[in-house]
């Protein structure tokens, strides 16, 4: 590939009525230091900047895609809850926002579950996707990840979880707050099941999911630079009239602190979780290599003999 075929072809095509589904922006720009880099080159480096490593939000199938061995893997389907329990309504139907959510994302909530390998150790996984409303934690999230824990009990396979949400939904009020009690629940199972539960905090953590499932994991990473926290700091500000330091609930600034136990680039995410997983399974290490093979006396090349 080169700019030619990136650039040059596409824009012909497009002008010849050949191709209409030429991405809007070739390219993107770095939040942090402002430099343009090429979608293709962020695409084959996991969303990840090259030049600073900032990470940027990607998409719950692009997630299990990268995360998965030769990204395949099954896709346990969300059980099925009532759409709109408490005919809510702001600025617009409940029931309209959530149809829009799923053109955008084409997912049917928040949650994204999935069954597959990484290393060849099964394992589920669930993804929560910011784009779907924030990742915001509704009845139907909550039956997913409930479900989740509860295929990872039924094959016994350990679970990591990927958080990303802005809290609970408040279009269903109580009933979405009722999800963090039950989804505990099934963090407590998969813990007595003696079955590994890692949960990786991705930008960003906050609300109810950081005050329930997000932060009960054996282990917990965080990606470079996530925001993770309850309230925002800038609520946080106003309630307690004093400036916050610099990088506070920041990935890095919270693993100084304790709250996080290591902070692991996109990039290394699966090398890292595979080693985890394999200690809290207590595996037996790999094999050692054989030791170099000693031809018998009989088969030594004749010229290394000695002369009659």
């Amino acid at each position: 590939m080169n700019w030619i075929t990136n650039y040059v072809r596409p824009k012909i095509n497009s002008m010849l009525g050949r191709r209409t589904d030429m991405p809007e922006n070739l390219w993107i720009k770095d939040p942090e230091t402002g430099e343009m880099v090429f979608h293709k080159d962020l695409e084959s480096n996991q969303f990840v900047i090259p030049a600073s490593g900032h990470h940027m939000k990607i998409s719950a199938k692009e997630r299990l895609k990268y995360f998965f061995d030769d990204g395949k893997y099954e896709v346990l389907e969300n059980p099925k809850v009532v759409q709109d329990p408490l005919k809510f309504r702001d600025e617009k139907r409940y029931t309209d926002r959530l149809k829009e959510a799923k053109a955008k994302t084409s997912l049917e909530d928040a949650i994204l579950n999935g069954a597959g390998t990484i290393d060849g150790l099964p394992v589920i996984v669930t993804v929560q996707d910011f784009a779907f409303m924030g990742g915001s934690l509704g009845m139907a999230a909550g039956e997913a990840i409930v479900h989740a824990f509860e295929v990872a009990l039924q094959r016994k396979r350990p679970l990591i979880l990927f958080a990303a949400s802005g809290g609970a939904r408040m279009q269903e009020g109580i009933l979405s707050l009722m999800q963090l009690p039950r989804t505990t629940i099934g963090v407590d199972r998969l813990k007595e099941a003696g079955l590994p539960y890692i949960v990786v905090l991705t930008n960003p953590t906050t609300g109810g999911v950081t005050a329930s499932y997000a932060m009960l994991g054996d282990v917990h990473i965080a990606e470079p630079g996530a925001l993770i926290g309850f309230a925002g700091p800038r609520v946080i500000e106003q309630t307690i009239r004093e400036k916050l330091p610099d990088g506070f609930q920041r990935a890095e600034y919270l693993m100084e602190h304790g709250m996080v136990d290591m902070v692991v680039s996109r990039l290394e995410m699966r090398r890292t979780i595979s080693r985890l997983l394999k200690m809290l399974l207590k595996m037996p290490e790999a094999e050692k290599p054989l030791e170099p093979e000693i031809l018998p006396p009989a088969v030594v090349n004749a010229e290394a003999r000695p002369q009659a």
